[in-house]
């Protein structure tokens, strides 16, 4: 550039093969870029919310009902293969049912009362139902059908005449779908079961069948349902109405699903980690000493003679020449150890609402006690909300029970019924006798001593036949239904263990009573 371009009294010349671009066009050209690089950062971020698009996608894939199939298939595997979730499903068992659950019911047949404890006591004496609802096998492979599938479905089969309620347990797979009320989803009407039969001569047969829930109990009620446009006629079974336990659900869900879904990843991983730091330790320790030799026949010769020191006892000498160089196998790289694993067990401990200490039966380094403790009462409530949850169906299945022992035309139990809609509601003369004591030992362990002290400081204020279902469940009797029953004579009323015969029948006396009545 001249002295004369640089005065700007002309232009400079145009370089070869370069064109001159007018400053407004440069900054166009300027703004467009902006625009471009604004246009960039969007797409980046949209890519980044593909991530969160994708979830939603799954998320909507596997809670349909064959993603939940799919789940409650590997949560069984798990729950036998994995020694984690084995863990965890044996502790949430244990919380839950491991001791025990006791049922009363107030009319006991005295004072004009029918007898309602009697007929729940043998319902839940019975073999059937012991096998299925009330048996402490019954009760732990139930627990743990939730832990895997998270829904439970109870078939009550009903006698039409005598009210008699058999239950069965119908298997999460075969029921396909819910069919709610129009514009109410909370209201469930049926449940559709899909299941393969085998006939008398060995042939497979399809079938279905739509199953009422316990509450739905319509004016009409047709023997088959079929659906517009279709042929296909499905059978109506109202004497075998279904009640439905499910966990885990969200407000919409038609079904629950298991406490194992949230660990499953992390079990995996658990495991995982576990297979390569065994696979790591092992190639390390395959090669525990290393020589260094300078030539490939001087190698040879070595790999001969650390062969046969391989032979050689403990304690054993060498003796080496001065190029020979034997030195053990560094282990400042090795950094990998199992205790790494104890995130990933800590996702599954909270997966099943569990401390990890007790998870893995280990209470760790010092501290780690102390914090399992400060956790334990979480893990007390988690594990009673649990037990609610069963109490809320001991209570809808025994409802049901009774209700049928007054519909049934020989059933045990008078009463009156009145009809809300597509619900019935049963009555008892006195309302009271139906009300149910369904008790879970408490979870948090009270001193002995602290109870009794308790119990005696309350005698003379409490009934004295509470007072002795007190003292027994404190100290953990099984059967305590059946102790009292030995407790009451035939008029319901307590019968004092501490006091004699003489003072009884004295007292009968006073009553008006025959004496020699008490002492039969």
């Amino acid at each position: 550039m001249g002295l004369l371009e640089r005065m700007g009294l002309r232009e400079a010349a145009v370089p070869e093969g370069k064109e001159l671009v007018v400053a407004g066009t440069v900054e166009t050209l300027g703004h467009r870029l902006e625009e471009l690089t604004e246009s960039y950062s969007a797409l980046i971020m949209a890519r980044e919310d593909v991530g969160w698009q994708k979830i939603t996608q799954d998320a909507a894939q596997e809670f349909s009902r064959q993603g939940l199939k799919t789940s409650a298939e590997l949560s069984r595997v798990f729950v036998i293969a994995n020694p984690l979730l084995k863990r965890g499903n044996a502790l949430r068992v244990a919380y839950v049912h491991g001791q025990g659950v006791g049922t009363t019911a107030t009319g006991d047949g005295a004072e004009g009362s029918q007898d309602v404890n009697g007929l729940i006591q043998e319902w839940l004496d019975d073999p059937e139902v012991r096998e299925v609802f009330a048996g402490a096998q019954a009760q732990e492979r139930n627990e743990t059908s939730l832990t895997t599938d998270g829904n439970v479905f109870f078939s009550l089969f009903t006698n039409p005449l005598t009210g008699r309620v058999n239950p069965r347990l119908i298997d999460f797979d075969e029921v396909e779908d819910k069919v709610t009320k129009p514009g109410d989803k909370t209201t469930t009407w049926y449940y559709l079961r899909a299941w393969v039969e085998v006939d008398g001569s060995g042939r497979e047969v399809q079938r279905k069948a739509y199953y009422p829930d316990i509450t739905y109990r319509p004016l009409a009620r047709p023997k088959f349902i079929q659906h517009a446009g279709s042929t296909e006629r499905i059978e109506v079974m109202w004497d075998a109405p279904i009640f439905h336990v499910k966990v885990n659900a969200l407000n919409g869900w038609k079904f629950g699903i298991g406490d194992a879904y949230a660990a499953l990843p992390w079990a995996r991983g658990f495991k995982e980690f576990l297979e390569d730091w065994a696979l790591h330790m092992k190639s390390v320790s395959r090669i525990a000493w290393q020589s260094v030799s300078g030539k490939k026949s001087d190698a040879q010769a070595k790999r001969q003679q650390l062969a046969a020191l391989g032979n050689m006892p403990a304690g054993s000498i060498v003796n080496s020449t001065a190029d020979s160089k034997l030195e053990a196998m560094p282990k400042s790289g090795v950094t990998i150890n199992s205790e790494s694993a104890k995130p990933l067990a800590a996702m599954v401990a909270s997966a099943l609402g569990l401390p990890v200490t007790m998870l893995l039966s280990d209470p760790g380094s010092t501290g780690a006690r102390a914090v399992a403790e400060t956790l334990d009462r979480p893990t007390r409530l988690e594990m009673q909300s649990r037990q609610e949850v069963w109490r809320e169906a001991r209570r809808q299945i025994l409802g049901y029970v009774i209700d049928q022992a007054v519909l049934a035309p020989r059933g045990p139990l008078k009463g009156s019924l009145e009809r809300d809609g597509d619900r019935i509601r049963v009555k008892l003369p006195r309302p009271q006798d139906r009300t149910l004591t369904i008790t879970y030992p408490d979870l948090e362990e009270i001193p002995l001593d602290v109870i009794m002290d308790a119990l005696t400081a309350a005698n003379g204020h409490v009934p004295p036949l509470l007072i002795a279902e007190l003292i027994m469940r404190a100290l953990k009797v099984r059967d305590v239904d059946e102790w009292l029953e030995e407790m009451k004579d035939d008029d319901g009323n307590f019968i004092d263990p501490t006091v004699t015969a003489g003072q009884a029948a004295a007292d009968a006396f006073r009553r008006g009573e025959d004496p020699a009545s008490v002492l039969q």
